[in-house]
């Protein structure tokens, strides 16, 4: 649990002036409260709908909520306690078998049942939605999130709904005024707010309400298929309410101060809102992030699996990775596909090699104060990610210590002992280029222009010293390039007064030599893997052996 001390009187200041988006966020919370006392807690809430695998989506949701949870702390000064409430809805019926899970003739024999009383296809856990629960939970705890975990099932059964149930129930006809213009006529003529749990079945039944007691607090309906009729008390999980009047009860029962949700669900948190209203609680504030899509543009399906998944992220790169591309523009729909893993990497150490330079107003601005609660860690990093991968790409490295031949003569002193996280990134990069670089390397081989170029290149490099700095070497390419007139670049001028060099000729450069149509600045490149050994790399692609 990550707690605040007494503020510096600078970061105070700079909090109350921040246009970073989790203080935004915040002051509207501040604002809630103008005029009147904070609660003794003030409650944060994310939801998950268990019925497939969690998925980094539903991970960013618990992410961004707990930086706007830590900014909050910052503005108020950490006066008030906060929580943050993970709920899962796991009564929910299982509506259709996920594409992505074993045993689905299993799973289809109970369509319809809630959630936490569905086998678990997996055959490690209670039920299908305790097994989901459990994957969400040890991933956020991965994380080190202080929040805490909350059953729809259990919050059901044990009664804490009871109060706020009745009173939907007293409130039937303003809730039905509510939703029924927002659904279809079929599905407006059987629709009740409440779904009551089968007594013999223990499924889920979507039917109509033919009877309500007060007195009772009992709803009656009617078997659709053998005509039985039954009574059904709407308390203690004998039934659960439709998602949006459900998230209203949720809202007014515990009194929900702040939840987020995607774009999908402006519509579905306008009518919560009303319903909430209704039942005489306070709609949280919030805001509507963006949804995430995969590689071709499709909003990313817990059921359908696709886009990246939560470990996927987690094999090539490191958690905070994962943070950074969280807290980058929450309101601007993302493709979140493997290609953005290496840039996301080598943004999260800019950013926190930025950190320790910056004052407070930039540092509030900076996700990695954002990412660490506040407190970055100081981290030195000689190698970017990107340039690892191309290191791993020319050396066809299979194993790390390899790559540290490398790297500890690029930046003597420099070892795994030193540097783990460096290390650390050795073994990300290593499992990155052996499952997507090195499948989708291809070489070619060079024309004769090109191979005017990359002898040229050759000369010029065979005659620096070994040790040469990657500036030294970026110049002595860009001497190269300049000579040959494909490579000209008369938009740009050399510090001579001459033409510049286009980016076609690096570009080339990573086509002939690494296999692919873009690299890293080629004279760190260079320096990193030596001098010798790109000649000799080189001399392979004008031998035809790359390319072969």
């Amino acid at each position: 649990m990550t707690t605040l001390h007494a503020l510096e009187p600078e970061l105070v200041a700079a909090a109350a002036e921040s246009k970073a988006w989790p203080f935004e966020e915040a002051r509207k919370i501040v604002k809630r409260y103008e005029g009147r006392d904070f609660p003794e807690t003030v409650l944060f809430e994310t939801g998950y709908g268990p019925s497939g695998l969690p998925h980094i989506g539903t991970f960013g949701e618990v992410v961004r909520t707990s930086m706007v949870r830590h900014a909050f702390r910052v503005l108020t000064e950490n006066r008030v306690k906060t929580r943050i409430l993970c709920f899962s809805d796991d009564m929910d019926g299982l509506r259709k078998v996920p594409d992505n899970v074993p045993n689905q003739d299993m799973l289809r024999a109970h369509l319809g049942k809630p959630l936490t009383r569905v086998p678990d296809p997996f055959g490690t856990h209670e039920s299908f939605g305790h097994h989901n629960n459990a994957r969400l939970k040890a991933f956020l705890d991965q994380f080190g999130f202080d929040y805490e975990f909350a059953s729809s099932s259990e919050y059901y059964a044990s009664g804490r709904f009871d109060a706020t149930l009745l009173k939907v129930l007293e409130h039937f006809d303003e809730v039905m005024a509510i939703m029924l213009p927002s659904l279809r006529e079929e599905r407006a003529q059987t629709y009740s707010p409440f779904l009551p749990i089968h007594p013999k079945t223990g499924i889920v039944m979507q039917v109509p309400i033919e009877e309500r007691k007060l007195d009772a607090g009992t709803i009656v309906w009617r078997d659709p298929d053998t005509g039985e009729r039954f009574e059904t008390p709407v308390t203690g999980g004998h039934a659960k309410l439709q998602w949006k009047p459900d998230w209203a009860m949720r809202w007014t029962a515990l009194s929900v101060d702040y939840e987020m949700s995607g774009k999908d669900l402006i519509d579905s948190v306008k009518l919560a809102a009303q319903i909430c209203t209704a039942l005489g609680g306070r709609p949280p504030e919030g805001f509507n992030y963006e949804l995430f899509l995969d590689e071709k543009g499709q909003k990313i399906s817990k059921s359908k699996g696709n886009g990246l998944t939560i470990d996927e992220w987690l094999t090539y790169a490191p958690t905070e990775s994962l943070s950074l591309y969280m807290f980058q523009k929450p309101k601007a729909a993302k493709r979140l596909y493997f290609d953005v893993i290496p840039r996301a990497v080598d943004e999260y150490y800019s950013f926190l090699s930025a950190y320790p330079s910056q004052d407070w107003k930039t540092r509030l601005g900076n996700p990695v104060w954002h990412i660490h609660d506040g407190n970055p860690p100081a981290i030195d990093l000689p190698v970017p990610f990107a340039l690892l991968l191309n290191l791993v790409s020319a050396s066809n490295a299979h194993e790390k210590n390899v790559l540290w031949g490398f790297i500890s003569r690029y930046a003597p002193g420099v070892s795994p002992e030193t540097h783990p996280e460096l290390d650390r990134l050795t073994e990300y990069a290593l499992r990155y280029f052996d499952d997507f670089v090195k499948p989708a390397k291809r070489f070619r081989a060079p024309d004769e222009v090109e191979r005017q170029a990359l002898h040229a290149l050759r000369d010029h490099l065979s005659k620096l010293p070994e040790g040469a700095d990657g500036e030294t070497i970026q110049n002595a390419a860009l001497d190269v390039g300049r000579g040959i007139e494909r490579y000209q670049d008369h938009s740009r001028k050399s510090p001579e007064g001459g033409p510049g060099v286009s980016v076609a000729f690096f570009q080339m450069l990573y086509e002939v030599l690494l296999g692919q149509e873009r690299g890293p600045r080629f004279g760190s490149f260079v320096a990193l893997y030596g001098i010798t050994e790109t000649c000799a790399l080189i001399d392979k692609a004008l031998a035809g052996e790359l390319a072969a």
